[in-house]
């Protein structure tokens, strides 16, 4: 495959293979041994950061690709303050920032992909989704009694429901990345402890109360079954034109690194350049040179 096709993923050992072999209680939530300490990895991020500002530069000027940035986590993970630090230094114009709530009524009368799918980037442009249309294979999965509100159509056997969601979702990002769209995902894999720690950092520091929601520790007595969910997801859905890194976020600064080195590499893996201009546009810009040379 050519570099410039989207589809080839950037290695790295938190990529999600596409064997359906990934097990979610065997992905780690803390950085592997030997990983550098935190003033180097802060480092590491400002370098990426720089390098994520060039490269959108480029994106937007070649004008041939976008790129979709997912992130999916359990509450507290770190997902806005993660897109806040890798995306901090990337021109505003060039990114937006879409995070998905409870459906609206309105999105209720689409199906489940409509109301992501009008806001995906054009190309030359940076769109992140915090939460996604995964959250329809993930928190709706937990939750089944959800279903109701989105009047899915009568007689089908639950697993059928479930796999036919997949496959929309497989078939939904085949047809971006073949149109140009480079699509990376992310999981933000928190453990239950560390999560159970920051929720007591909201509750115990005034300044994060307003982060706190009470649904959110309601939410911790189906771990498992959110574990369950996400294993299928990733299982069914990382593919090598849209990829799933599982990345440990036990520690923000490794995850705020790793996350941006990822960004960073597979940028770079595309033939991303600034236009040419062609020799009757180079002659006319050399009267115009002139022209404004001699006011």
């Amino acid at each position: 495959m050519s570099k410039d096709d989207g589809s080839q993923p950037v290695d790295s050992p938190f990529l999600v293979p596409d064997d359906g072999r990934f097990r979610v209680r065997k992905a780690r939530t803390a950085p592997p041994k030997g990983a550098a300490d935190d003033d180097v990895l802060k480092e590491q991020l400002r370098d990426s950061v720089a390098a994520l500002d060039d490269l959108q530069k480029i994106l937007y000027a070649h004008d041939r690709h976008a790129l979709l940035l997912i992130f999916q986590a359990m509450d507290a993970a770190g997902k806005d303050s993660t897109i806040r630090a890798v995306l901090t230094g990337v021109n505003p114009a060039g990114c937006e920032v879409h995070s998905f709530k409870r459906p609206t009524p309105q999105e209720l009368d689409h199906d489940f992909l409509w109301r992501s799918a009008r806001l995906l980037p054009e190309r030359g442009r940076i769109g992140v989704f915090n939460r996604s249309y995964y959250e329809e294979v993930l928190v709706v999965k937990v939750h089944p009694e959800w279903l109701g509100a989105q009047r899915p159509q009568p007689g089908r056997h639950p697993k059928k429901f479930w796999k036919q969601r997949y496959q929309s979702i497989r078939d939904h990002e085949r047809h971006l990345a073949a149109n140009g769209t480079v699509i990376l995902k992310f999981w933000l894999n928190v453990s239950r402890e560390e999560q159970r720690r920051r929720f007591l950092d909201r509750l115990n520091e005034p300044e994060k109360n307003w982060k706190f929601q009470a649904g959110d520790v309601a939410e911790r007595a189906h771990w498992d079954a959110y574990m369950d969910a996400y294993e299928d997801a990733l299982n069914e859905t990382s593919r090598e034109h849209a990829p799933w890194y599982a990345i440990p976020a036990d520690s923000k600064p490794f995850m705020r690194a790793a996350v941006a080195d990822i960004i960073v590499r597979r940028l770079q893996q595309l033939d991303l350049r600034y236009p040419v201009s062609s020799d009757a546009e180079k002659a006319q810009f050399a009267a115009l040179r002139r022209q404004l040379e001699a006011e």
